[in-house]
């Protein structure tokens, strides 16, 4: 069976700058740092860190209180992207049967919130019964399940949680459904919360987290840059629209991107500490799959999160793959200024890396003033290009345990 080619036809999101797709990459472009200082007075031991939240995000107003309340905050960002890249995909909530349609979404902590209030009811307050609804608002797969009960999709339904590659990796499966013909249409992206107090504290145990008072907080997150600090955790959702390009073509519908490529690999090595060589592995069969070479490559999403570990090791391993070509390859980590959304991550950086291609431009990498010695080689972003064509760019995602996830696009005229 030949294989088919997959259309980007819906992109929806919920993030620190709204849901509004023009203005969320305006932003962007600009550099503008959506990380605020997070404090909080109700705890143990109160939290002080910088974090990248959703303010505008009202779960009753964007889906409707009854059903609102039957989600953890996670599955309400998920809906909510979903919801959005439905309609502008110009695809209807309700309508003929949608048996062979799919939902893979991602998410590396799931209903964490709901998880940790059942935790408190039951050891703080001294409650002996929890709502029926707990199991339902913690499971993983509650963001694809009640996407999948609102769209009518009767094809797979499934969760992937792979850490900060999560959502990367349920597009990268999604793709190759679609592009295999078992489905016309797959919705999929990724959505996360790390704002349990526990999973906030957990993060803080491993030293990777930035730290940043309430006035440096903006600029706290610093991929690259040999005075960066850690990483900076956010939540949000993002959600695509994945569609066989004939099924897309027979509607009418605006093609706004193409996924022509995923690699996928793991490092085998270590739980927390990257490997170049896996990294090299990934980047490669990205490659491959979408036939594309190192010269194709006009811009890479970095996964770039800030961590003294992590950076140099990525910066090698592009170096590696893109040999001579490395040091005019434009790269940024748009983290600097989003944050980390952990599974999440890799939806919201392919959403980007669209429209890099679809308005020829690449956002900034911010902060960087001062590049790590260890990460030069590669043509950082310290503003945003422009004027040169984009017509192919690389997602990279990496993740804890050694998973490793490249997405590979086109422009949609290219």
């Amino acid at each position: 069976m030949a294989q088919r080619r997959v259309a980007i036809t819906g992109l929806g999101l919920v993030s620190p700058y709204g849901g509004d797709l023009p203005d969320f990459f305006e932003r962007l472009t600009a550099g503008e740092s959506a990380i605020r200082h997070l404090q909080t007075a109700d705890q143990p031991r109160p939290l002080s860190i910088p974090f990248v939240s959703c303010p505008d995000f009202n779960p009753d107003q964007a889906l409707g209180k009854p059903l609102a309340s039957m989600m953890d905050r996670f599955a309400q960002l998920a809906t909510a992207a979903a919801f959005a890249a439905w309609s502008d995909a110009g695809l209807e909530r309700s309508g003929p049967a949608r048996e062979n349609w799919g939902c893979i979404w991602g998410t590396a902590l799931g209903g964490t919130l709901a998880y940790e209030k059942g935790y408190r009811e039951l050891w703080q307050k001294g409650r002996e019964r929890l709502s029926p609804l707990a199991v339902v608002l913690g499971m993983n797969n509650a963001a694809n399940a009640h996407i999948s009960i609102q769209l009518g999709l009767g094809g797979i339904s499934m969760s992937h949680t792979v850490a900060c590659a999560s959502s990367a990796i349920a597009i990268g499966e999604a793709f190759l459904r679609v592009r295999s013909g078992a489905a016309p249409v797959v919705l999929t992206g990724g959505s996360d919360v790390p704002q349990a107090y526990g999973v906030a504290r957990a993060w803080e145990a491993l030293r990777v987290m930035a730290s940043a008072d309430e006035h440096s907080a903006p600029a706290a997150c610093r991929p690259f840059a040999a005075d960066r600090r850690g990483l900076v955790l956010g939540e949000g959702g993002a959600a695509l629209v994945l569609e066989d390009w004939e099924h897309a073509r027979a509607r009418g519908a605006r093609i706004q991107g193409e996924i022509v490529g995923y690699g996928y690999s793991c490092d085998h090595s270590h739980l927390v500490r990257p490997e170049a060589a896996g990294q090299v592995r990934a980047l490669g069969l990205a490659l491959a799959d979408a036939g594309l070479q190192p010269d194709d490559i006009d811009y890479v999403n970095a996964h770039g999160t800030a961590t003294a570990e992590g950076d140099p090791v990525e910066v090698s391993a592009l170096k590696t793959v893109f040999g001579p070509r490395a040091p005019e390859l434009p790269v940024s980590a748009t983290k600097s200024m989003h944050g980390h959304q952990l599974g999440a991550a890799g939806a919201m950086e392919a959403i980007i890396t669209v429209l890099a291609l679809r308005h020829q431009v690449a956002p900034p990498t911010a902060h960087l003033d001062n590049p790590d010695p260890a990460c030069l080689g590669v043509r950082h972003l310290h503003a945003a290009l422009r004027g040169q064509p984009l017509e192919a760019a690389l997602s990279n995602s990496f993740a804890f345990g050694g998973s490793n996830a490249v997405l590979a696009f086109r422009a949609p005229d290219s």
